[in-house]
């Protein structure tokens, strides 16, 4: 009778351990999967910020003939954020393109009658529009991350990881660059 009762313990014990297993490789799902969905609600706004873009630069190139430099690096920016690859590759992208825009609109402040002009201004706005979205979405993106790449170091949680391959996923990160003083003049070239 006494061997019945541990078989029963050490049966209850593996089933608990293995009901265990399972409600943490389901976490990671449900955790990897919110990952997913919200890199999805970027990936969204990024299609429209780059569906606004071609528009955007249509209406500057008619005022800033002298500022082809700048138009072309949103072009090429935005060309890069078509060809990339892999979640680096297209992080480093967006940032890039992130990076062009602010200087067109940096730019722009030295043509008023581009920026009087009423489709420019729609577009600017809906494009800034876009950009706070995406700021938003990157807040939860990067949240949802670190909730899971703290899970994956975590015991016991670390076993049940490794054991089903679960991999860390990259934050959105910022260039550098972006940390540093704007330098705003007021003088017109």
């Amino acid at each position: 009778m006494a061997g019945w009762i541990t078989l029963g313990v050490i049966l209850l014990i593996l089933i608990g351990i293995i009901f265990y297993i399972i409600m943490i490789y389901n976490g990671f799902v449900a955790l990897k999967n919110n990952i997913n969905q919200d890199w999805s609600n970027i990936d969204v706004l990024l299609k429209q910020r780059f569906d606004e873009l071609p528009k955007l630069i249509k209406v500057c190139e008619g005022y800033m003939q002298h500022e082809q430099k700048t138009l072309e690096a949103v072009v090429k920016a935005r060309s890069m954020v078509n060809s990339a690859q892999g979640e680096e590759q297209k992080l480093q992208a967006q940032n890039m393109l992130t990076d062009t825009l602010k200087s067109l609109f940096m730019v722009v402040e030295r043509y008023p009658d581009l920026k009087a002009d009423t489709g420019f201004r729609q577009l600017s706005n809906r494009i800034s529009e876009i950009e706070d979205q995406i700021a938003d979405r990157r807040e939860l993106y990067n949240a949802s991350v670190t909730i899971y790449n703290t899970r994956l170091d975590q015991f016991p949680d670390v076993v049940v990881a490794r054991t089903f391959n679960f991999t860390g996923r990259s934050l959105w990160k910022i260039d550098p660059a972006h940390r540093q003083d704007v330098d705003v003049s007021f003088k017109h070239s």
